[in-house]
């Protein structure tokens, strides 16, 4: 075990780095930060922020001379440096998880072996794929890069086959693949922490609500019947064990019209889907993510009240920001901000978790907050 004392790292410095920073300082770890941006919202909490880049020799050399153990905020880690440091102490969770998590492609088909449904697919890597995968694939689809692409970007909605070839000369990719748009009735998310042991403990599900691709609002527990809650808990418990996965591991899915459970991707790190842990649950997603890292038993995920995270998006600041004073009224919202300078629409900005008797009426708090704030999603 890494006991409190010991100095920990994280490659990536956003909101995630951000809130795992404050839970391992809680727990009392002091954390080394590398990230390129001088600004990022974890620089402020850090007790040493490295500004370069992730693969800069240096600083990965420091990281590895000073820190007990590493892990990650993102998947999109150059693998050079968790090659690097895997070399030289724990990084959890390893390169086959982030390598899998990075490349849509490889994600799915590795779903497909472990015998999870996905939405039909094609991979595409050159011109002559586009015949093929238009004769085999049902449309609507969405055609998505199969790296870096997150919270909408990197897609295009394909609505017959003969858009299929536009779409892709603007998406500008080597690789992508066209997925078929299957009607939803419902999303969620399981996210899971896995130990060093093998053991593994479950959040309560988050049903999640999108718009225009970016998480609006979780709500938990999750209005999804929960034989499937069951089976998609069985299909993420599947994934980790094959990966011999250590750390907090999120995964979405899909509920179509028809009642069949679909698995869209995974996250090999805490989730904006569980950010209600934080206030709602015995153990938040971040404390375990220390817990598995430092190969600690891990923490009670219990959930001690219902609850709805609500993302706070930068298009929010372009009418001069939040009225904070109609949001603190509310005596149940927990307010989270990162720290970001610069408002854009899309992104993230904050985050509130409204805690009450029933999810319904949480949501009722933040449907009176939206329309105080004129913001009708």
């Amino acid at each position: 075990m890494i006991l409190p004392g010991a100095t920990l790292g994280i490659l990536g410095g956003g909101q995630l780095g951000q809130m795992f920073i404050l839970a391992a300082r809680r727990m009392g770890y002091p954390v080394w930060v590398l990230d390129p941006d001088p600004d990022c919202p974890a620089a402020g909490v850090a007790d040493q922020h490295l500004c370069a880049a992730y693969d800069d020799p240096a600083a990965l050399q420091s990281l590895a001379d000073h820190c007990a153990a590493v892990t990650t905020e993102f998947e999109n880690v150059p693998a050079s440096a968790i090659h690097y440091l895997e070399r030289r102490l724990p990084v959890r969770p390893g390169a086959a998880a982030l390598a899998i998590a990075q490349d849509r492609a490889r994600e799915k088909s590795f779903f497909q072996e472990l015998g999870l449904e996905t939405a039909p697919f094609a991979w595409l890597r050159q011109a002559e794929d586009l015949t093929m995968a238009a004769q085999h694939l049902r449309f609507p689809a969405i055609l998505k890069t199969t790296r870096f692409g997150y919270d909408g970007k990197g897609q295009r909605h394909v609505t017959t086959a003969s858009e299929l070839s536009t779409a892709w000369q603007s998406l500008n990719t080597p690789e992508a693949i066209l997925e078929s748009r299957i009607p939803l009735q419902q999303e969620f998310s399981i996210i899971l922490a896995r130990a060093v042991d093998g053991m593994m403990v479950f959040y309560p599900a988050a049903e999640n609500i999108h718009h225009q691709g970016v998480l609006d609002l979780s709500i938990i527990p999750a209005r999804v019947p929960e034989a499937l809650q069951t089976q998609a808990r069985h299909g993420a418990a599947r994934i980790a064990t094959a990966l011999d996965y250590v750390g907090v591991l999120a995964v979405e899915f899909f509920v179509s019209t028809e009642g069949q459970l679909l698995i869209n991707e995974m996250a090999p790190r805490p989730h904006n889907s569980g950010h209600y842990s934080i206030d709602a649950c015995v153990s938040s997603q971040f404390d375990q993510q220390v817990r598995a890292l430092c190969a600690l038993p891990l923490g009670d995920t219990r959930l001690i009240s219902p609850v709805v995270m609500m993302n706070l998006l930068g298009d929010l600041w372009e009418t001069g920001g939040p009225d904070w004073q109609k949001l603190l009224q509310h005596p149940q919202i927990k307010l989270h901000l990162y720290g970001k300078k610069v408002a854009r629409p899309g992104r993230k900005m904050g985050h509130v978790n409204a805690l009450s008797i029933e999810a319904e009426r949480a949501l009722s708090v933040l449907r009176i907050l939206r329309r105080d704030w004129n913001w009708p999603r």
